[in-house]
């Protein structure tokens, strides 16, 4: 349960320290409890806290940023996952604009953050890099860019010679390179929010699961992993990652979204020639392929390669002899470049690829659902959340309506066919 370079890699050894924490050891009352020490539960308890909250609790399971949030490739991204003339037909004419220019606005909200509060976790803004696989790749991009563009948002198509000087390699023929996008350490991020929320006055008890509720007249009764009760008028659940084998006080929040995992590798650090060659302004970047790849550098010149799967026992040495094969159809100069970490975490894919706002209860609040885009998204509306809570702004002026909570059908079966469809893949696919 505890963060390490085998749960987390390359994040795990190079993160900065968190903050010291505890399991809770006694009773406690709060005005306000987060469930889930990531990006969504953090951002929402250090602006809460800024918005002149007295008594903010965040009870988190395992460790801070344990979950999703220490574990992803780093890259902060701008919208969401699907094409933005999608947002208005899924959502609406309102609620599909609000989430545009929330998301879109999602890196400029982290990126400031991070810089008004000194937070260390190297951060780089150059603009992140879509890049395409083959003609039909090239025509997604192209249609992302069109629409971008419409709406005003300043996104620049680069051809195939361009691309190659900011990749690295030749093998692409283009890319979308977006301004407001770039890249973190993922797990120093989430620890840095952590140290501003407990220096605003927020408590972070670790090793601390919600395993029931009651709810007694308007007070939620929480009861803990540690056996100690907390007692607070609003609940904001943040956690989407269901620990196997523990109770969960609102199980039902993990029925409409497919665990997808994905996992993460890292070289050791490359040469001051390789580094001035691959990826040189430092963009992160992905692909158009069918099971996407992503790759970055990291501050010490360790190129960072992920894609779908998980690191089992029976499909790691699968990904990772994958990994190296892509890696040297891009990069033929890492043919004897050693793997130093490698790790994975669970991308939580829904079935509109939106995020969602659930309540399950009275005053109790819960988003999920990011779609591999948790970064941005998670800050923003934990933020935006923490207004509503605080009474600065109004509930229905908010980016995303509650919605009803939708099991998906056959999520397990869903779950086994992503994993396995990707060790598949893996095995044939050498890459472009």
């Amino acid at each position: 349960m505890h963060i390490a370079q085998n749960t987390h890699g390359l994040w795990g050894a190079t993160a900065i320290a968190a903050p010291v924490t505890q399991p809770l050891d006694r009773q406690l009352n709060a005005d306000f409890v987060v469930i889930g020490a990531g990006f969504t539960g953090l951002s929402t308890a250090l602006h809460l806290a800024e918005e002149g909250a007295r008594s903010v609790v965040v009870l988190e399971a395992s460790e801070i940023g344990y979950g999703a949030s220490g574990r992803n490739a780093g890259l902060v991204n701008a919208g969401a996952w699907i094409a933005p003339e999608e947002l208005p037909r899924r959502l609406g004419p309102v609620y599909g604009k609000r989430l545009f220019d929330t998301l879109g606005n999602g890196p400029e909200q982290v990126y400031g953050l991070i810089a008004r509060h000194g937070i260390d976790c190297d951060p780089v803004r150059q603009g992140n890099l879509h890049c395409a696989v083959g003609a039909s790749g090239l025509a997604l991009i192209e249609e992302r860019a069109r629409q971008w563009r419409a709406l005003g948002i300043p996104v620049e198509l680069l051809d195939a010679t361009q691309t190659a000087a900011l990749v690295g390699s030749d093998r692409f023929t283009g890319a979308l390179r977006d301004p407001r996008t770039g890249t973190i350490q993922p797990l120093s991020y989430v620890r840095g929010l952590a140290r501003v929320a407990t220096q605003l006055g927020v408590r972070i008890f670790t090793q601390t699961a919600v395993v029931g509720k009651h709810k007694q007249g308007d007070v939620w009764q929480l009861r803990t992993s540690t056996g100690h009760v907390v007692s607070t008028p609003q609940v904001v659940v943040a956690s989407n990652t269901r620990q196997e084998g523990r109770d969960d006080a609102w199980p039902e929040l993990q029925s409409d979204a497919i665990r997808m995992p994905y996992f993460n590798m890292a070289t050791e650090p490359l040469s001051q020639a390789l580094r001035s060659k691959i990826l040189p302004q430092g963009q992160g970047a992905w692909d158009t392929a069918t099971v996407l790849s992503s790759f970055r550098m990291d501050r010490a010149g360790r190129l960072v390669y992920g894609s779908v799967g998980s690191l089992a026992d029976w499909s790691r040495g699968t990904h990772r002899d994958w990994v190296r094969r892509a890696m040297t159809r891009l990069y033929p100069e890492l043919r004897d470049t050693r793997i130093e970490h490698a790790w994975h975490g669970y991308i939580d894919v829904t079935a509109n690829h939106l995020p969602h706002l659930h309540q399950p209860d009275d005053n109790v609040w819960a988003f999920g659902g990011y779609n591999g885009r948790g970064i941005a998204a998670g800050t923003v509306l934990g933020r935006e959340l923490a207004r509503v809570l605080v009474g600065r702004m109004d509930a229905v002026d908010m980016s995303l309506a509650p919605s009803a909570i939708r099991p998906l059908p056959f999520k397990r079966t869903r779950e086994l066919f992503y994993d396995a469809g990707a060790v598949a893949a893996h095995a044939v696919n050498a890459r472009f």
